[in-house]
This record gives C-alpha cells, sequence and structure tokens, in this order.
C-alpha cells in the first residue's frame, strides 16, 4: 500500500497510526529464519509384493524425465538469411569523382577506383594531387558528382581488397612499470609500408595521367568542398 499522501507540506492524508495500520506494520517482523531444508536421499526403499522380488527394492527418490535430448551439445539455430551484396548506386562508377561527407577527409573530392566484397567503395584522391591515399568509403557517406575521369581499361590490383586494409595485430609488452619510465613520451611512429607505398604510386599513376588530360580537374580536386548559408547539396549542380 502507498504511503500517506500530503494535502500541505507537513500534513498528511491520513494519520501515522492509519498509515501504519495500511501498510500493515502492526504484524511486526519476522525475527526467526526458515529451517533449512532437509537434503533428501537419492534413493528411497519401496516393498515389492511377490515371493520372486526379494521383497523391498531401491527406487529413485526423482524420476528421469520421459524424454531427453539426443545430443548433449546444443545445435545453434540455423538461419535462412543470406546476405546479400551491397547494391552501388547507379550514379557511381569507375572514374567518377566524389565528394567525402565524413572521416578525416570529409570536404576532399576523390576518385571512384571499385566496390570491394564488403560494398565499401575503393577510392583515391589521388594522393599526389590533393592528399588522399587509398581509402575504403561506405557510399552513403558521398555525394556522386556529374565530373567523371576517362581511366580506360585501368583495373585496379586484385591484393588491393579488403584484407588489404586490415591493421597488423602487435602485442607488444606494455606494463605501468614501462608507462612510467617513458616519462609521458610519445608512441614511436611506425613507419609507412614500403609495399603499400608503391601500390600506391603505381594506381596515381594512371590517375595522375588521366587527370592531366583535363585543363582545370587538377585545381577542382584540390579545392575542398563546403556550403554557403543557404546552400543544399541537393540543390546544387556538380
Amino acid at each position: 500500500m502507498a504511503r500517506s499522501r500530503q494535502l500541505a507540506p507537513g500534513v498528511g492524508r491520513f494519520s501515522r497510526s492509519q498509515a501504519a495500520s495500511r501498510r500493515g506494520l502492526f504484524k511486526g517482523l519476522k525475527k526467526s529464519d526458515k529451517p533449512a531444508p532437509a537434503d533428501a536421499p537419492a534413493f528411497k526403499e519401496v516393498t515389492v509384493s511377490g515371493e520372486k522380488n526379494g521383497g523391498t527394492r531401491l527406487v529413485p527418490t526423482s524420476k528421469a524425465p520421459r524424454f531427453y535430448p539426443a545430443e548433449d551439445v546444443r545445435q545453434p539455430k540455423k538461419s535462412r538469411k543470406s546476405p546479400k551484396p551491397t547494391k552501388l548506386r547507379s550514379s557511381i562508377t569507375p572514374g567518377t569523382v566524389l565528394i567525402l561527407l565524413a572521416g578525416r577527409f570529409r570536404g576532399k573530392r576523390v576518385v571512384y577506383l571499385k566496390q570491394l566484397e564488403s560494398g565499401l567503395l575503393l577510392v583515391t584522391g589521388p594522393y599526389k594531387v590533393n592528399g588522399v591515399p587509398l581509402r575504403r568509403v561506405n557510399q552513403a557517406y558521398v555525394i556522386a558528382t556529374s565530373t567523371k575521369i576517362d581511366l580506360g581499361d585501368f583495373k585496379v590490383d586484385a591484393k588491393i581488397n579488403d584484407a588489404y586494409f586490415a591493421k597488423p595485430s602487435t602485442k607488444g609488452s606494455s606494463s605501468a612499470e614501462a608507462e612510467f619510465f617513458e616519462d609521458g613520451k610519445p608512441k614511436a611512429k611506425e613507419a609507412f609500408p614500403e609495399a603499400k607505398s608503391a601500390d600506391q604510386k603505381e594506381v596515381d599513376k594512371v590517375v595522375v595521367a588521366a587527370v592531366q588530360k583535363q585543363e582545370t580537374l587538377a585545381k577542382y580536386l584540390k579545392a575542398t568542398f563546403g556550403l554557403s548559408k543557404g546552400q543544399f547539396p541537393h540543390q546544387m549542380v556538380f
């Protein structure tokens, strides 16, 4: 039962005795503990009629279940859902210039190369033009422009896939004592792999050559995208 509601500050609807009666406080608190249940024996002796049955027999106290699973290990539930590949927007084709809307290089213009197995887009600045390296981007965070670069028959090497961008797992001995004696110095920066640098140069070589065929395209890729007051992306012509 709810406690006495206040009609005014310090004035309750019920008196102290009425509130105690409604809450059942007159019963008091039970000070005695419940007796611990006695351990039931696993078997009990039962008298069996018949001359050839021995007279008595031990029967289990708790009867075993009638049905039991045939396999001890539970099988995981099978899902009928099959993962479907991400559908690429029709406005995004190899060589299309995209505008990044999120991430470290947001506002930069990049060139689309191909779609990876995970559904992410492989893009490049190119790095020599605007400093954007080979990256994976979700198509939900890009704006496709009408500008397109003719890459011809160029195809990105098959080794540049999702596993190519996975970070190597380094298990170092980072103890509290070692951090204390480092005296707050920043962690040493690892050198960029030469193999990935060579791959970047190989891709940029083709893309930059295609960019240089148009007079103002390099300046367009260097420029950062932005909106002024009152402008909206869907109302602009790219």
